[in-house]
């Protein structure tokens, strides 16, 4: 199947079935694309709780607006996505120490270089603490971007959710003393017969209403 296809036919799910699971195999598929999605000057501002225990799911419901519960109790795997609250100096040399295990650098002159950059550019998206947690948020929804589509390639079925209660959640899962808060939330698994939005045609703008080739 073509990309085109897959974008074509992939949707919000809106019920899924409790009773499939994922794989070893696709649970760890999801969690690599989380942990290798892009961000801006590779400033990984996030940390991702994958959650697949119905214990875990009870946990956090509470957090949930009621039309997500049934979602986040029947998906395979639900992902809270957690930015940092601030981005400070632990973290930023914690990335450039594992680019230089990694092989990033060429010389001394790469690696300073670099920490220069992403110093400059985190900076200028730090010029107060909202705007930092703004830009970090941002970071955060690429990666949901590129949960949803690589759910879609692997046959599975995937809902973002915005239905929660920030502060509940962070509370539920204790982020505050981790330095973090909570953005975003997704779905994964297997739909259900009860998902209506799976029988229903996809709409969107036309291409000339959206798009300006220039």
């Amino acid at each position: 199947m073509t990309i085109d296809q897959i974008v074509r036919q992939r949707y919000t799910s809106k019920a899924y079935d409790g009773s499939r699971k994922l794989t070893q195999e696709q649970q760890q598929q999801l969690l690599d694309v989380l942990r290798f999605a892009p961000s801006s000057v590779n400033s990984q501002p996030w940390h991702f709780y994958a959650i697949t225990s119905d214990e875990a799911k009870q946990q956090i419901i509470p957090a949930v607006s009621e039309p997500n519960a049934a979602k986040i109790h029947n998906a395979a795997l639900v992902v809270v996505f957690a930015t940092r609250t601030a981005i400070d100096d632990a973290h930023l040399n914690a990335i450039l120490e594992k680019e230089q295990q990694d092989g990033r650098f060429i010389n001394s002159d790469a690696r300073e270089g670099m920490d220069k950059g992403r110093r400059y550019f985190v900076g200028l998206n730090s010029t107060s603490a909202e705007k930092q947690r703004e830009w970090m948020a941002r970071q955060a929804y690429i990666a949901l971007g590129f949960l949803l589509l690589s759910a879609a390639t692997m046959g599975l079925d995937a809902t973002p959710i915005e239905g929660f209660t920030a502060s509940k959640m962070d509370d539920v899962l204790g982020l505050a003393e981790k330095g973090q808060t909570s953005v975003v939330v997704a779905t994964v698994g297997y739909r259900s017969d009860a998902d209506f939005n799976a029988k229903l045609p996809k709409s969107r703008l036309d291409q000339n209403e959206v798009i300006t080739l220039l």
